[in-house]
């Protein structure tokens, strides 16, 4: 999942953090100091799998973290599951979270994130980067690099 959100968003200079389960906490102490050399308010795009530790996952990682100004879950959501029946497997009775999961979704179930087709998961990613980003602002900074790098190419020659 990493390569591919990596060939799609990555030449945008976007970072793909991989979660893979629960993050060391060295891991999460990497990507808050990332994040807070940045300056400038981080929002957390994310994709887990439909159950109870996917769910879960994600709010660790939120609360240990603590260095997001927002985050948006792309995938997988109870909704997204209905629209689009990637297959499904029975849930873990036996995750100490299952209780919980049935209580808000009426039934313990396990969706994994690459059962959902790539071109829809592509497009639910596409559409919330378009939500943040500014496509002037990188226009501008390609522009820029240009012009910095055809200096460069001038000074070498």
């Amino acid at each position: 999942m990493v390569e591919q959100l990596t060939q799609w968003f990555g030449p945008l200079g976007l970072p793909v953090l991989a979660l893979g389960g629960y993050a060391s906490q060295t891991y999460v102490q990497d990507v808050r100091a990332a994040v807070l050399r940045q300056r400038r308010p981080a929002i957390l795009l994310y994709g887990g799998d439909f159950n109870p530790s996917g769910e879960d996952i994600q709010r660790d990682f939120l609360e240990r973290a603590d260095c997001f100004a927002g985050v948006e879950r792309v995938a997988l959501t109870a909704e997204q599951v209905e629209q689009y029946q990637p297959p499904p497997q029975p849930g873990k009775a036996s995750d100490s979270r299952a209780a919980q999961f049935t209580e808000r979704h009426g039934r313990l179930v396990q969706v994994e994130l690459d059962a959902l087709d790539a071109t829809d998961l592509r497009r639910l990613y596409q559409e919330a980067v378009d939500r943040y980003w500014d496509v002037s602002a990188y226009q501008t900074v390609l522009e820029e690099e240009a012009r910095e790098r055809a200096a460069l190419e001038a000074v070498v020659v």
